[in-house]
């Protein structure tokens, strides 16, 4: 799956840089970088819920583990 030039390599981060924009980026304008890293940051690590750990958001997740 590591080759130079195969298609499927990259497709589960593509996705998600999709849903990403889709979701957030696109809907909103951002005055400085630092505004949209702290958005970005708090959507992906706070409230978006994941299948691989039974849609629990990571911070929830770890809670869950302590």
């Amino acid at each position: 799956m590591n080759r130079k030039a195969n298609g499927y390599d990259n497709a589960r981060m593509e996705s998600f840089f999709h849903t990403l924009k889709t979701e957030l980026v696109h809907h909103r304008h951002y005055a400085t970088g630092q505004e949209a890293t702290r958005d970005i940051f708090t959507c992906v690590e706070q409230t978006r819920r994941h299948s691989a750990i039974g849609y629990l958001s990571p911070i929830e997740m770890e809670l869950n583990a302590a």
